[in-house]
């Protein structure tokens, strides 16, 4: 059974910086793709980026495009989320999900962690 660990959440004003970070364990995580998505309350899960197993593709939203920083270290089996100059329209639960090849579709997601609270106030 595959599980993903997410932390790194919490409350941060406007301008400031978080980094996520996701463990997997069951499975090597050089097998999968990782992504990230984030659900605000009445709102739909958006995709936030992602980055093949090889790492050599990475996609991003428009929204967070060149404030966000994707990474993976598949020796310690670990995904990251780095997040600068947060906007209060980041505020939203963030997930991690694995994939056995990258996608921007939620539904192309095999395993999923428990999400993380990220609360940017003005």
């Amino acid at each position: 059974q595959v599980q993903l660990v997410e932390s790194g959440g919490g409350l941060v004003q406007a301008g400031g910086s978080l980094r996520l970070s996701c463990a997997i364990s069951g499975r090597p995580f050089s097998r999968y793709a990782l992504g990230w998505f984030r659900q605000a309350p009445g709102k739909e899960r958006e995709f936030v980026s992602a980055i093949t197993t090889s790492g050599t593709s990475i996609y991003y939203s428009d929204s967070v495009k060149g404030r966000f920083t994707i990474s993976r270290n598949d020796v310690k089996n670990t995904g990251y989320l780095q997040m600068n100059s947060l906007k209060p329209e980041d505020t939203a639960v963030y997930y991690c999900a694995a994939a056995k090849f990258v996608a921007r579709i939620s539904s192309e997601y095999d395993y999923w962690g428990q999400g993380t609270q990220v609360t940017v106030s003005s």
